[in-house]
Formats: C-alpha cells, structure tokens, sequence
C-alpha cells in the first residue's frame, strides 16, 4: 500500500518565514527599510521638531507602506523568478498551502513592523523633546492606531495580490510604485477624478481609516478599493497559480 506524506502546514510556513529573513533580497529590503525609517523619523524629529510619538511612528511607517508590499512581490513571485516552482510544488502539491504559507509571514512582518515603528520613535520623541526644548507627547489614540496598522496590513496584502496577478517582480513593482503617481493625476482632474479616487484608489479610500475616523460611506470605498486592488488581483493570481503548468 502506498502512502503520501502530507508536510504539515506549520512546517511549510517556517519555510517561508525562513525565506522571508535569510535570503539576500531579503536581507536587503530589511536593511534598507530600517534605515529608511531611522532616516524619516530622525529627519521629522530633530528638524521640524515633531515631538509627537504618534506622529514619529507614522513618519517611519511611509518607508514600511512603501517597501513591504515590494517584500511581498518578491515572496510570491520568487519560485518563478528563480524557477524552483517544479522543486516545491513537487514537495507540496497543494500550491493553495504554499500561497498561504507565503502569504501570511508578509501579513504578520506588517504588524510587526508597526510595533518596530513605535519602537524607534520612542527614542527620538525623547531626543527631539529635549533638543528643541519642547513636552513630548506621548499618547496613543487607539483608532488611529489600529487603522494605520490596518492600512500597512492592506498595503503588504496589496503587493502580495499584484505579485500573484503578474508572476513577475519587475512588472507588479513597477505597477505598485507607478499607480499612486497615476491617481495624484487623476485627483486633479476635477471633481470626476476626486469622485473615482476616492472609490477606486487604496490610498485615498484608506484616508479615513488611518484618522480612526470611518463612517459607513468611507467603509463603502474602502471596501470598494480593496475590492479591486486585493480581492480580485488576489482571487485571479491564485487561480493562475493554480493552474499554470510548472516546467
């Protein structure tokens, strides 16, 4: 009789955290985006003075919403980028396990990495209080908390959904980087514009979850814009990498 080892799911997941932390891209990313963030929060604190933790935090935040869906790109395209999808999907036929496996270490770096964000800033709060000569401020307003952290959240599942639509790096980092770009135009092009950015554009929709200040019309676009930029780049690239034929 024959049986098939089924790789537990715990064993798959530390696979991919392991990839996610010790290979050189990896290490890279996180490199740069501790400096990033040292650079932001240091740069806002001793030379405009800000002395507001909250406020610290978010600065260190613009590089984490910025490089982190890029991390997630690199982690759903890589077994095609550097071709060992035959390897582990040999290993792991059920592919769904290994997207989710893949999946949710990015999800869980962008909580982390919010708590990394509060971590630094509580120094340089500090330091920038007592350079400037000023009170720090040291309260947290929950909501706003938790919609930035929610906000950084959509912005790794944002890369991680685009990763999985294109099945190549470059292109979806390029569209993830370009696209903002794209709807700041938009934004000016009259009241239209202002209208589709608010419903289509993440960035715009996820203002109000950011302020902790969301009301039923801003879950409304909210809930459209992930919609269209995590939900159904996410269903599509899953089927894709469902059925694509591994050579």
């Amino acid at each position: 009789m024959t049986t098939t080892h089924r790789i537990p799911f715990a064993t798959l997941l530390r696979v991919e955290t392991r990839k996610l932390l010790d290979t050189r891209t990896s290490v890279i990313m996180t490199g740069v985006l501790a400096a990033a963030a040292l650079a932001l929060v240091a740069g806002r604190g001793l030379f405009t003075g800000t002395a507001d933790l909250y406020t610290l935090a978010n600065t260190a935040g613009i590089a984490m919403g910025v490089l982190l869906p890029v991390l997630g790109i690199l982690t759903v395209t890589g077994e095609w980028s550097h071709r060992t999808a035959l390897t582990t999907f040999t290993l792991e036929p059920r592919r769904g396990r290994v997207l989710a496996a893949q999946c949710l270490p990015v999800l869980a770096a962008a909580v982390l990495a919010c708590l990394a964000a509060l971590l630094v800033a509580v120094p340089m709060t500090a330091l920038s209080a007592a350079v400037r000569g000023v009170e720090a401020t040291w309260g947290l307003d929950m909501a706003p908390l938790l919609g930035w952290t929610a906000t950084t959240v959509l912005s790794a599942a944002e890369g991680l959904a685009m990763g999985m639509l294109l099945m190549n790096a470059p292109a979806a980092i390029v569209i993830y980087l370009v696209t903002p770009m794209l709807w700041s135009f938009v934004t000016r092009l009259g009241p239209v514009g202002a209208t589709l950015a608010e419903w289509l554009d993440l960035n715009t929709a996820s203002n109000a979850l950011m302020d902790g200040s969301m009301g039923a019309g801003d879950a409304a676009r909210l809930a459209a814009a992930v919609a269209v930029w995590v939900v159904i780049p996410m269903a599509v690239g899953v089927l894709r990498v469902l059925r694509k034929d591994v050579q």
